[in-house]
This record gives structure tokens, sequence and C-alpha cells, in this order.
């Protein structure tokens, strides 16, 4: 990149369902470093890839009898809907990895042509690096490869080290037909490593500034990243950014463990998607999550105590333009992004703002409004912002409402379809008390806002 350019690489999801709100942590978490980088006058190009094919993915198209990529469409649109809820920017790319199969092809046969990977010797189609081929292995995540211990079932025979990976993955006979791609090792498709290098260099070139990720990525996909593009010749990333989990008990929100609360759910609590981004965004990013509905709502309560000294001083001095932020938000965000800290630095200008609205000085009261809303631009929360403000440019309703309600009658008719009729009975009342009013019509049901004729 060049000077005055920052280039962030960030590992997205794998579309193999909905996303849940320990997913929506990560969009959150790298869309206020974005924000602080533009802010500080920064060009971002910011990456953030979506995997649409792997093991999962292909495992539910088996099980449902649908298109892999049917599955992996569906869940991206959630997602795509859900980022878009929350006020995260657009990436400036989203690549899809089944859209880069050249460049993972090209980048496999430097790495053989290097000496570095192999393809397996029962011409099953299957390629694999070589992990002791690359002497650094480990530096990232802090293991040893000495300590890492064979499988106990004997592995994959056509290793030639129980700890090399997957590059590309011969075709499987009990895989769907069209979930595989010719190669010069026969069909097949990429492995999960492989797609990232390629995608990041693409994208990124050789080098590049930032590297995003989960905590549970560092091992072993970062790791396998950071081997096979070096060994292929690349400088990779520059620096590493990997943000703290959000865990529900003792395990982290995760699908296949099945405890999971996603956005329809936070939603139907009454909680707006604001509110969620708050909660999300300002621990640490290094910081765990503990989630329960008790700290969701006590951060709603404290966003709202924001919003509200906004629109009050709003009310006395208007709007006002957003500007400098203080010189101790700047030294918090330049601390490793530390929101937990900037945070603290907006309740000290919001107290100073409500003395000033007590003694009715509109000077204090302006600069602490613009000094306040210029930092909640920054965490993407600034209640006066368009977005969250409910209008357009036009000063119509926009899209998100009606898309937010949407979400609350899903959830609502999947209750009523498994008979939970108190469950369906809370959200149309939750509807209620935020002014939308229901009416079930032959159609489907039918909302307004205020009171229903």
């Amino acid at each position: 990149m060049t000077p005055g350019q920052v280039g962030i690489y960030l590992c997205g999801l794998t579309v193999q369902s909905p996303p849940h709100i320990g997913h929506l942590r990560s969009a959150v978490n790298y869309d206020v470093l974005r924000r602080w980088l533009l802010r500080t006058s920064y060009e971002v190009t910011f990456v953030r890839n979506i995997t649409d094919v792997d093991d999962k993915i292909l495992d539910k198209a088996n099980g449902q009898g649908r298109p892999f990529w049917a599955i992996a469409y569906a869940n991206r649109l959630v997602l795509d809907e859900h980022y878009r809820y929350l006020n995260v920017l657009p990436p400036t790319y989203e690549p899809l990895a089944t859209a880069h199969i050249p460049e993972m092809h090209e980048l496999i046969v430097e790495l053989i042509e290097r000496g570095r990977a192999y393809p397996a010797a029962g011409g099953n189609g299957d390629v694999y690096f070589s992990v002791p081929s690359y002497p650094e292995y480990g530096a990232l995540s802090g293991q040893d490869p000495e300590d890492m211990r064979p499988p106990t079932d004997g592995g994959e025979p056509d290793k030639h080290d129980y700890r090399d990976f997957a590059l590309w993955k011969g075709v499987k006979s009990d895989e769907p037909a069209d979930a595989s791609w010719p190669s010069p090792w026969g069909r097949g498709r990429p492995g999960w490593h492989i797609e990232c290098s390629a995608m990041a260099r693409r994208y990124l070139g050789a080098e590049f500034d930032i590297h995003g990720g989960g905590l549970d990525l560092t091992f072993p996909h970062h790791e396998n990243e950071i081997a096979q593009s070096r060994s292929a010749g690349l400088p990779f990333a520059r620096f590493w950014v990997h943000h703290a989990l959000l865990n529900l008990g003792e395990a982290k929100m995760s699908k296949s463990l099945g405890n999971v609360i996603d956005l329809p759910a936070v939603v139907a609590m009454g909680i707006r998607p604001v509110e969620l981004r708050y909660y999300l965004g300002t621990p640490h990013y290094r910081s765990r999550i503990d989630y329960s509905d008790d700290a969701l709502r006590e951060a709603a309560v404290a966003y709202r105590r924001i919003e509200g000294f906004v629109r009050r001083a709003a009310e006395v001095v208007g709007p006002g333009r957003p500007k400098d932020v203080p010189p101790a938000f700047t030294a918090a965000m330049n601390d490793d992004v530390n929101t937990s800290a900037a945070l603290a630095v907006v309740h000290d200008t919001i107290r100073e703002g409500n003395s000033a609205l007590a003694g009715g000085d509109e000077a204090a009261i302006r600069g602490a409004l613009t000094a306040v809303r210029a930092m909640l631009g920054v965490l993407g929360l600034d209640p006066l912002d368009a977005f969250w403000a409910g209008v357009d440019d036009k000063g119509d309703l926009k899209p998100v409402v009606d898309a937010l309600v949407k979400l609350a009658l899903e959830q609502r008719a999947q209750a009523r379809a498994r008979k939970d009729w108190a469950a369906a009975d809370t959200v149309r009342d939750q509807l209620k008390n935020a002014g939308i009013q229901v009416e079930d019509t032959p159609a489907g049901p039918r909302w307004t806002v205020g009171e229903q004729h």
C-alpha cells in the first residue's frame, strides 16, 4: 500500500447458517477500527471474504437436498442484512471463495514448484502443504510443532507428515456433484486456508497492513495462512488483530454447540440494533464478552442516556456539525483502539454537557454536543446520524424500519408455526409498545405505525 493508505483483510464468515451476535461482534469491532482510520485521514481498503463452500455447507446440502450454493447464498443475504442493521460500513471488496479458484490454483502451483507443497501420491486429487518445510511454523500462535501429537486413528496416509494441511481436496463420492472444480490435480475444491491467502493477494497485493479475525482463528487458520503465503515469497500481513469471543455460559457462542442468540431474538427482546451495537462495540476488542440478557439490557439503558443528552442538547442549540474529538478520546483510540477508555471520555463530556444544560450555557452545550457526536460517529453510534435517525435525505422512513419489523414478524410467524402462542403474543405486544400495530389478514400480517384503523 502507498503512504496514507491502509489495507485490511478480515476473515469473514463461512455461511453455512445465518449469523449470530457473536459473528456480529467481529463486524462491529473492525468497523470501529476502520472508522477511526478514516477519521485520522487514512484511505482504507477493507476486504472481508465469504467462505461459501466447505465441509459444513456440503453436509447441510446433502441433509437438506438443496444445492450447496443456494444455502450459502441465502445465509449471505441474511448476513448482509444484519450488517446493515448495525450500521456496519460495506467492505471495499467482499470476495467469495468460489469466485477465486484460479487465484488459489496459481498459489498452489507456486508452492509445489518451491518444494513447499505436494500432490498426494495416491492420485486422489489432494494437495498438501509441507509444514516441516517452513521452520517458523507456530510463531504467531506460540505453538511448538514438536508438541503436536499425531491423530490416534492414523490420520491421512497420503500425508508426508501428520501436521501437513490440505491446500486442495480431491472430489469425494459422497459430496454434491456441483461442489468441485477442475484443477491440475483433478476435480476438487479448495482447502480453507488457501482461500484467504489467495484472495488477500488478489485485492491487497503481496504485502498489506492488517489481518484480522477472531481469537479462535489464530491457530490453525492464521498460522497456516502465514506458512503458505510466506513460503510462496509473499511478505503478507504486517500486523495481526484478533478480537476476543462472545461467550454464552462457559463456551463461545457457536452454531455447532447450539448456544446462539441472533439479531431477530435480540429485536424481539425490545433491544434496538443501535443498542446491540453499543453492547458489542464498547468493550475493548480483546476483552471477552460473557453474554447475559441483563447485561444487554443494561447496555441499552446506558445508550439511551447518551441518546437522551444528544437529543436534549440538539433541541436547545440545534444538531450542530460534529468536528474534532477531544485529545483524551484520540489517545484512547490510538492505544490499541481502546473503545472502553474512549467511551469514558464520551461520558465525561456528557456530564459537562448536562451541567451546561442545567445552567443554560448554550456555547458550552454546543461544544459538548458536537464533541459527543464526533466521538459517537467514530463508534458508529451517533443517534442523529441519518441512519439511526430513521429518515433519509428526503425525509422518508428508511427501509431499515420495515426490515426490522419484518424480522420481528418472522419471529412471530415461527412461534405460531410451532404453536407457541405465548411467544407469538409477546412479539406482537412488544411491537405494539414500540408503536407498531399488527393486523392479521388473509394475505398475511400487516403493520402500521400508530393507531390501527
